[in-house]
């Protein structure tokens, strides 16, 4: 993390899932500061009593900042001395976006616009913006604001780049475990309640990642960016309906109600549509997507035609490595939430 030593980090959104994720890998480092931007004063001031309580050597590192995305003074007002960015402030929930699609675009895509020319023109060095599989071949609200957040994020980072100052790229990853909002907490609150647990459809799948994986993506995004790329990490999938049997496995089973499909809900998730693969690059664990430079000036391409637009197939939940249940309790409990449910537990 020698990028980091001495340098100002702001995370937008930063007091969910993610950004505790971040400070458990940042903050007894070199970092200078750590800014936690988000609109939740509560949050904030729990975050902040747990730092001095667990790192008081460290705690005087992070400052909060109160404000929102959606609100431009407030996002510019954080941004002086900032040299990164990791921007995970977002509306995340499906059914919540599909009710509420604006609420959605005025997060996630008008945000997502301010903090990206708020970061150009205070000269951030660098900023990774979060997205999600959803973004891919988007059915719901939710994906559908999070594929224009990633235009916007290719727009701004062009932009930036003419200018020389901010390079600015983006990740895209699948269902991250046991984040605040997803379904594994679910689950061991209706196993704990005594209740079966509720299914949507267990053919379903979904890739699955730890937080910690999470920002391993976001960091090596950070470290091997042009302008304008998507970062996609190779993850494991399972069924719903095999991942309800991992977690009764680990905290008891109460049988299980399928309930069918919620609002916008897709049979499997994609973190690479066709078109992307055919112009990706395989880094090991990660695919680089590089951005579209081309300009407005089409008349060469109807000229010149394009003989390949998009690969054989998409990198979607369905093809990628399909864990077992004994797989998917391995994942599980490399999770801190399940470790400590499982304390809770005995």
């Amino acid at each position: 993390m020698s990028n980091f030593n001495g340098a100002t980090l702001l995370i937008t959104g930063g007091t969910g899932s993610f950004g505790n994720t971040v400070l458990k890998h940042f903050l007894e480092t070199d970092i200078g500061q750590i800014r936690i931007f988000s609109r939740d004063e509560k949050k904030q001031d729990d975050m902040r009593h747990e730092l001095q309580a667990k790192h008081p050597d460290y705690a005087a590192k992070v400052k909060f900042y109160i404000g929102d995305v959606r609100d431009y003074r407030s996002i510019k007002d954080a941004m002086p001395g900032v040299d990164y960015i990791f921007h995970a402030a977002a509306l995340k929930q499906v059914p919540s976006c599909e009710f509420f699609p604006m609420q959605a675009v005025k997060t996630n895509v008008e945000g997502t616009d301010n903090m990206l020319h708020a970061a150009i023109e205070a000269g951030v060095k660098r900023v990774v913006c979060l997205s999600t599989d959803k973004a891919a071949y988007p059915i719901n609200a939710m994906g559908i604001s999070k594929a224009m957040m990633e235009h916007v994020i290719t727009a701004n980072a062009r932009v930036a780049a003419e200018r020389g100052n901010t390079v600015i790229c983006c990740t895209r990853y699948g269902n991250v475990m046991c984040s605040r909002g997803s379904v594994i907490p679910l689950f061991v609150d209706q196993i704990r309640a005594g209740n079966p647990i509720t299914i949507t459809n267990p053919d379903m799948t979904r890739f699955l990642m730890n937080l910690d994986e999470a920002v391993d993506l976001v960091q090596f995004a950070f470290e091997h960016a042009n302008p304008g790329d998507l970062f996609v990490q190779k993850a494991d999938a399972s069924t719903i309906g095999d991942l309800a049997k991992a977690v009764q496995q680990l905290f008891g089973d109460t049988g299980t109600r399928i309930i069918g499909t919620r609002h916008g809900e897709k049979l499997y998730e994609t973190l690479l549509t066709s078109e992307e693969r055919l112009r990706s690059e395989d880094m090991g664990n990660y695919f680089r997507v590089s951005a579209d430079n081309r300009d407005l000036n089409y008349d060469k391409f109807f000229i010149k035609g394009q003989v390949l637009t998009q690969a054989d197939e998409a990198y979607t939940s369905h093809n990628t490595i399909r864990l077992d249940v004994e797989g998917i309790i391995k994942k599980l409990l490399t999770t801190d939430y399940v470790q400590e449910e499982l304390k809770i537990q005995k």
